[in-house]
């Protein structure tokens, strides 16, 4: 007797939170340096040589934009997937090339915020691209945030050689 029953779906909850925008990143990871934004172009041979370096190529566009420092400190904004949505942060680098710090700015996924905690972003700080960059070796991965943890270090390897490539156009 139950033929014409309909049963909802059950809706999914998504978490979805902006944490800090651009210029809140730059302001927190650079207080004392004023950083101008520019759009930058990688030439193929650079993007297959930014490949190479890091062994894959997601996220990876020709055209990238950099807030540069007039010492040619870098603030990189970068988006990479979590598990099913977007992870966009923000990776600061210093005159000599090696991360400042990392700000996530949205995280969109239901699981896997932790990569939020100041200590794992800590981990970051004084690589450079000489740097293998590699989770579960140097930078330790989160029980509960494998792909974020995974994909943010990914990400941040990219950032490092795209970083090297780009201040000499600076």
């Amino acid at each position: 007797m139950f033929a014409g029953l309909l049963l909802a779906p059950i809706p999914l909850v998504a978490r979805a939170e902006t944490y800090l925008t651009e210029t809140q990143a730059a302001a927190v990871l650079f207080p004392d340096i004023k950083m101008e934004p520019r759009w930058m172009d990688l030439s193929p041979d650079e993007i297959k040589q930014i490949k190479k370096a890091k062994n894959d190529d997601q996220g990876l566009k020709p055209k990238v934009r950099v807030f540069w420092g007039p010492n040619k400190e870098a603030l990189f904004i970068d988006t990479v997937l979590g598990k099913h949505e977007f992870i966009t942060y923000a990776v600061a680098i210093d005159a000599p090339g090696q991360v400042k710090g990392i700000e996530i700015l949205d995280y969109r996924e239901t699981y896997g915020y932790q990569i939020r905690d100041k200590a794992w972003r800590q981990k970051f700080v004084g690589k450079t691209a000489r740097d293998p960059l590699t989770l579960d070796k140097d930078i330790p991965n989160i029980s509960g945030a494998t792909l974020s943890s995974k994909h943010v270090t990914d990400g941040v390897r990219r950032v490092l050689q795209t970083y090297d490539i780009l201040k000499a156009k600076a």
